[in-house]
């Protein structure tokens, strides 16, 4: 089954355009960075990481009421409202058939696929549904960050858990323990196969935003090496997802992640008919020029 939007989910919370005023008294950081765009309206500068930090920051805090939150320089910087998206789309899976109810409370188990420094999958997860979060990640230093934040945050605690993924080859193995159960996996896989197709996203990016690619200041997705970049891309990502996630099928009730591409879907499809998932299912929805896809997956019916 298929599902097709052409604006964020029902239940997101980030519709329309951002409210500065607002988002600048929860976070008066975000102040120096906004400023009257050429529609007339106040915006920022998308392409000053500084700018795309404070803005996120803010709409952590008022929306999600989180008091401590930031990420170290060069890591990723994901945007809140697309990634909100994805949690409510997911959250769609679990719906009572009959009433449509969506499950709410700690009940509920999802594990997040490199949650990174940011930790703002389980932040958003955990605050919108009350859901139990276990978040992993290879990176020892993404791994310390994100526990500091649900650590400085109180109605974080007792909610988020985060794990060091300790081979890198694996993506359940090591991180999920014997006899534990999730509702949900999710994961924002590397988009790239290497630093040269990252640099060349990041020229079009440039380009798109008006900006010269001399300039090496803007690069406001920032991120690690093994937040951006995986042998064989997404694709060689999401199969070695999929080949592992069958000896977890009994583990969890979907499996779910982004795809970046379009042209990464048919290989993707191919890889889930392979390895014999019952029920396949394919998400999308836009924000501007933006579009989140999302695969999800199980074994057992």
């Amino acid at each position: 089954m298929s599902k097709s939007k052409n604006s964020l989910h029902p239940r997101n919370l980030h519709q329309g355009d951002y409210d500065f005023p607002s988002l600048i008294q929860a976070c008066p950081e975000l102040e120096p960075f906004v400023h009257i765009g050429k529609s007339e309206r106040p915006t920022i500068n998308f392409a000053d990481p500084k700018a795309v930090k404070y803005l996120n920051k803010a709409l952590l805090i008022k929306y999600y009421g989180i008091t401590y939150w930031d990420i170290p320089p060069g890591y990723l910087c994901p945007a809140v409202p697309s990634r909100a998206d994805y949690l409510h789309y997911v959250a769609d899976l679990l719906a009572d058939p009959l009433t449509g109810e969506i499950p709410k409370g700690k009940s509920v188990r999802v594990l997040d696929i490199g949650v990174g420094a940011n930790c703002v999958y389980p932040i958003i997860g955990h605050r919108q549904y009350g859901w139990q979060f276990v978040g992993a990640d290879i990176d020892p230093v993404a791994v310390k960050v994100a526990s500091a934040i649900v650590e400085a945050n109180k109605l974080l605690k007792g909610g988020i858990s985060i794990r060091l993924q300790k081979n890198p080859q694996n993506l359940f193995k090591g991180i999920v323990r014997s006899g534990e159960r999730f509702h949900l996996c999710i994961c924002n896989p590397p988009f790239f196969h290497s630093e040269e197709q990252t640099a060349k996203a990041t020229k079009e990016k440039w380009r798109k935003l008006g900006l010269k690619a001399t300039d090496p200041a803007f690069r406001n997705f920032g991120g690690q090496v093994n937040e951006l970049e995986t042998k064989g891309g997404e694709v060689g990502f999401i199969q070695r997802m999929i080949t592992e996630s069958k000896a977890f099928a009994d583990s969890f009730q979907w499996f779910t992640t982004l795809v970046s591409n379009r042209n990464s879907l048919a290989p993707v499809h191919k890889a889930l008919k392979k390895a014999g998932a019952k029920t396949i299912q394919e998400m999308e929805s836009v924000r501007g020029q933006k579009m989140t896809r999302i695969v999800a997956w199980r074994y057992n019916e």
